[in-house]
């Protein structure tokens, strides 16, 4: 194919549909993490569970914790699919020492398990709410 200055350029039709196909998975993704956090959260708010205060989006230091209980120095995370990819998990690492040094503990939930197993997640949480 000759592009408009005259020169040959080569077209590669599956190259698009492949990036769409990309894009596409990216925003369910990004979609499940939403809505896995949103259930979650429905959870915690408003001290539905056994009283405790909960915090969403909380910065502490350079993070941002998804849910943070001040009172028991609690974080909860809904971890989505980079977290289980090898970059992801050395971050978590990271962040998790980070986030141990000053106190912090951290209970983390995929998002299919918040999803699918609402109700462990919740008890999982009361018995970490219930060990302080």
């Amino acid at each position: 194919m000759k592009g408009a200055e005259g020169k040959v350029t080569h077209k590669e039709p599956g190259r698009a549909k492949l990036k769409e196909k990309i894009l596409r998975s990216v925003g369910n993704c990004e979609e499940i993490r939403l809505i896995a956090e949103k259930k979650l959260w429905s959870i915690l708010r408003n001290r539905q569970l056994t009283g405790v205060k909960f915090r969403r989006q909380f910065p502490i230091g350079d993070y941002i914790l998804d849910f943070y209980a001040p009172e028991y120095n609690l974080c909860i995370e809904a971890d989505g699919g980079q977290h289980h990819e090898s970059k992801g998990k050395q971050r978590d690492k990271i962040r998790e020492r980070e986030l141990l040094k000053s106190g912090v503990k951290i209970l983390r939930f995929n998002d299919h398990d918040v999803l699918n197993n609402t109700e462990g997640v919740y008890d999982s949480i009361l018995k970490t709410l219930k060990r302080k």
